[in-house]
């Protein structure tokens, strides 16, 4: 029987979520990689454990994380009924629908038939009776945003979930979405994009509607991918998810402009006494309107060695000042 460490709830601070009364890590951990079936399952349970033990509470995944589709829920049920369940209520579970699982018409984008019924069969994969938070994945150019919303309303009505977000939005999107939501008195809780250093395409607008609308947000490829750990700073190492997987990280990613910009910031981080992708996460979190940052770990090692990034002084006006000046140059 797992039994978690007693001083978890001292380890990680915690940050308000919008105006909502949700408190989330300032790190959580992202279930998209390395909790489909090609991860063996001991190797899984050690990361959702070493995590819980050190504070993160909210666990995040979608209905076609994987591989195959399904497969990180799935797994999750399974760890549920083996772990979590006497800790039901210390946790916030994430899931989306959004993204292409299964065939035909009503198994993609945002119609109300696909929502409800992906929720439906996430909740039988995870062994749950609701998630805590239930994400439209994407927008849907092609289904009114009033018909998403209603579902996403209907949803949190039922029961099945507690509260509703958005992700991959752009700003004029959220706007549209947030006001529908509003009307019908089910509040968006929080907006998931990506942002890193190397993608800061929120800035463009998307981070002034969630701080004028009072909304959450949770970023995920913090790290863009692994860049900004470092790893390929000297080439492409064998071990490396770009080396064995590159559907998401390509070679092509280390333009020379990147290289310059990594090698720089890697100054910054040596100069700190720091780690390059602990400078890379506390650049994240430096805005309070950023909620939390999505960590992914193929070792527990990792999830606590970037829980070290936490630790460290804040970044200063001076530093703040320089990173920019490399990201804009």
């Amino acid at each position: 029987m797992f039994i978690p460490n007693d001083n978890r709830y001292n380890m990680i601070p915690y940050r308000r979520c919008g105006r909502s009364g949700v408190l989330l890590p300032a790190l959580s951990l992202g279930l998209w990689h390395n909790f489909g079936d090609t991860t063996p399952f001991s190797v899984q349970q050690s990361l959702l454990r070493t995590a819980f033990d050190h504070g993160i509470t909210h666990f995040d995944l979608a209905n076609n994380y994987g591989p195959p589709y399904g497969a990180a829920e799935r797994n999750f049920g399974a760890h549920m009924d083996m772990d979590w369940r006497p800790h039901r209520d210390e946790l916030f579970l994430s899931t989306k629908a959004g993204y292409d699982m299964w065939a035909g018409p009503y198994g993609n984008w945002g119609s109300r038939k696909y929502l409800i019924s992906s929720l439906d069969q996430s909740l039988k994969r995870m062994r749950v009776d609701y998630v805590d938070l239930f994400y439209h994945h994407r927008p849907d150019p092609q289904t009114p945003i009033a018909e998403t919303m209603g579902a996403l309303d209907q949803i949190v009505r039922s029961g099945k979930a507690l509260y509703i977000g958005l992700s991959n939005y752009n700003p004029e999107q959220t706007r549209e979405a947030v006001e529908e939501l509003n009307r019908l008195g089910t509040p968006c809780l929080i907006h998931q994009p990506r942002y890193s250093m190397l993608d800061r395409h929120i800035e463009e607008g998307l981070t002034g509607v969630l701080k004028e609308k009072q909304i959450g947000c949770i970023v995920f490829q913090p790290l863009a991918g692994g860049l900004l750990t470092g790893k390929y700073l000297n080439g492409i190492p064998e071990d490396s998810r770009m080396k064995r997987d590159n559907r998401f990280l390509k070679p092509e990613n280390l333009t020379e402009e990147t290289l310059r910009k990594l090698t720089a910031l890697k100054e910054i981080a040596d100069a700190r006494g720091q780690k390059m992708h602990h400078l890379a996460l506390q650049w994240v979190l430096r805005d309070e309107g950023i909620t939390s940052a999505l960590i992914g770990a193929s070792r527990p090692e990792q999830i606590t060695d970037n829980l070290e990034a936490l630790k460290a002084p804040p970044l200063t006006a001076e530093e703040l000042e320089r990173i920019e000046s490399i990201l804009n140059n």
